[in-house]
């Protein structure tokens, strides 16, 4: 039996143009769904459910280092487990379904999280730079200019 065999529902969604739609008490706080790489606004077929999740969270994590000012930067907390916050520093995938968070816990210590996408949630969170020294650290534009020019 063929794998790639697909019924007509299941080849239509896979074909949808993906959607976004979001709606703020603040009008300023609405501009994720204004700066979709062009990367995102292409048709569902071909991407894993892990590129898809990293790609849409790239997007996420720049819009919120845009709200950042100069002392602060982007952390996320787990959502529903004991993982804490993760300073984040890097983001990757594994096809078809693992995301993998890098960064450094509250401690300093360095931490990987490795996540199927069906238990994703995360909170991203502004905290302070670690030192006043240097500035802040910002990984949602990197990761943004990755994907661009891949």
């Amino acid at each position: 039996m063929d794998d790639d065999i697909k019924t007509t529902a299941e080849a239509v969604e896979g074909d949808v143009l993906p959607r976004m739609h979001e709606v703020h008490a603040d009008p300023e706080n609405c501009k994720t769904a204004d700066c979709v790489p062009e990367r995102l606004k292409q048709p569902v077929a071909g991407k894993s459910a892990a590129q898809w999740a990293y790609e849409r969270l790239i997007m996420y994590i720049r819009n919120f280092e845009e709200q950042l000012d100069n002392e602060h930067e982007v952390a996320m907390g787990f959502v529903g487990g004991g993982a804490g916050v993760l300073r984040i520093e890097g983001l990757g995938f594994y096809d078809p379904d693992i995301v993998t968070f890098y960064g450094r816990d509250g401690t300093g210590a360095r931490t990987q999280l490795i996540q199927h996408v069906s238990q994703l949630s995360v909170m991203l969170r502004a905290l302070p730079k670690p030192s006043a020294d240097v500035p802040a650290s910002r990984i949602g534009f990197r990761l943004a200019a990755d994907l661009e020019n891949a």
